[in-house]
């Protein structure tokens, strides 16, 4: 049901406008990695798989030659498409359990905010069927938390942005929906100790700042698939919800 969320076209224009930024902190560590283990060879290919409106494929393009984005959502395919400005990027409709790639044909399989929707074990190994040897693996997500710092306000903010999260979380919960949160409450702990490889690093608790006005902030709200859950059940409960949220950070 979840999943489905990210087939309206609406979610998917509010997901590409509103959803956090690519984190240069963590695109960093995976180039880092990458150029470790590839020791310096140009690389060819890169997929980024669950791309959604390829807001983590486009940084990929100037350090391949070809970048593949895949998402199950046609919607969030054509708004990649509408958006993408490499000619080294393409993006084409598919499951993240059976990717349509040459076994060692690939040098980085990337997955951001996205692995925690995913058949982790059927994913898993059709990741390592199509990496070449020397290829990498990065699956990275956000832990569904927030310090706000903001003049004097910053506890009274983090207060509210607790009770936030809370009240959003308690939907997927409500809803028998909980290995995604669970997964991003361990911070992929899971989802590491289920990918069949032995070299293998799980590398947790990486600070980014993200500077948001309040309206971002609430846009941010409505690009979260906990709050499109809420909406689809009670428009007016998640109306009220983000008046109150908004009230309370003003």
């Amino acid at each position: 049901m979840a999943v489905h969320l990210y087939k309206k076209i609406t979610f998917s224009l509010a997901y590409q406008r509103y959803m956090i930024p690519f984190s240069n902190e963590v695109m960093n560590l995976i180039f880092s990695y990458v150029k470790e283990k590839t020791k310096g060879q140009s690389l060819d290919m890169a997929l980024d798989v669950g791309c959604g409106t390829g807001r983590y494929t486009l940084p990929l393009a100037p350090h391949f030659k070809k970048v593949l984005g895949i998402d199950i959502s046609e919607s969030q395919i054509n708004v990649a498409k509408q958006y993408n400005t490499a000619r080294n990027v393409s993006y084409m409709v598919a499951p993240a359990e059976k990717l349509h790639m040459k076994n060692d044909s690939v040098d980085l399989v990337n997955a951001g905010l996205a692995a925690h929707w995913f058949a982790i074990n059927k994913f898993g190994s059709e990741a390592v069927r199509v990496l070449k040897t020397n290829g990498c693996l990065a699956l990275h997500g956000f832990y569904p938390a927030t310090e706000i710092k903001y003049k004097d306000l910053s506890h009274d903010l983090n207060k509210a942005m607790s009770e936030m999260w809370d009240t959003l979380f308690q939907h997927l919960y409500a809803l028998k929906l909980p290995s995604a949160s669970d997964h991003m409450f361990t911070q992929y702990q899971n989802i590491y100790e289920a990918i069949p490889l032995t070299d293998k690093e799980w590398i947790t608790d990486i600070p980014v700042k993200i500077p948001m006005s309040l309206p971002e902030i609430i846009g941010f709200i409505q690009s979260f698939c906990p709050f499109q859950i809420l909406l689809q059940n009670d428009v007016k409960k998640a109306e009220q919800f983000l008046i109150q949220t908004e009230k309370r950070s003003e």
